[in-house]
């Protein structure tokens, strides 16, 4: 297990979203984590002028300063937290069943993600992306699947019109009798 230094992280995202806007191709990036991360943090950035201030009990500002820098003020768990990054090399715990997931409750005002080998191997870097920001709201706002849900198709949908289908998921997770909603139409334009 590799623990990842936010620092670094947090450079090379904030580098990513720089070079972009300047119109240099950031494909060369070769770690998926941390192209997910920067992809997370342009996506949202892209969005958040749509979302409002606490769209399903999200807070923004939290949810921007975890994403971004690491660190983040929770009204959520009661203080100032940090994100605690953790890579897993070994396909076993929580990584026998999820490609990321959150220990929660935090712990000494740490929440750790933890990012499995499924991440990095399956999927596209559009999935990598949106499940940073499905994992990120559990960081900020807890454990239900519901709010993170419906917080990531929201952002999605903010940014490009149109979001992943997570139909199967919603239902399996009994999301429609929630309190939670999806966007009501999903174009596939950007």
């Amino acid at each position: 297990m590799r623990k990842a230094d936010p620092a670094p992280m947090r450079l090379r995202a904030t580098l990513a979203i720089v070079l972009a806007s300047f119109g240099f191709s950031t494909a060369v990036r070769a770690d998926p984590v941390d192209t997910a991360f920067s992809d997370a943090i342009a996506l949202f950035e892209r969005a958040a002028p749509a979302l409002g201030t606490m769209p399903f009990g999200v807070d923004l500002v939290a949810f921007r300063d975890a994403l971004s820098l690491g660190r983040f003020h929770s009204t959520h768990w009661g203080g100032t937290m940090l994100l605690d990054l953790r890579v897993e090399t070994k396909v076993e715990g929580g990584c026998r069943d999820y490609a990321a997931f959150v220990r929660l409750p935090p712990r000494q005002g740490r929440v750790t993600l933890v990012i499995c080998p499924e991440f990095s191997t399956a999927g596209t870097p559009e999935l990598r992306r949106l499940t940073i920001i499905h994992e990120m709201v559990h960081v900020v706002a807890g454990a239900d699947e519901c709010r993170a849900m419906a917080f990531a198709a929201a952002v999605e949908t903010a940014a490009l019109g149109r979001f992943t289908p997570v139909d199967r998921y919603w239902q399996t997770k009994g999301c429609a009798g929630s309190g939670f909603g999806l966007p009501q139409s999903n174009s596939r334009s950007d």
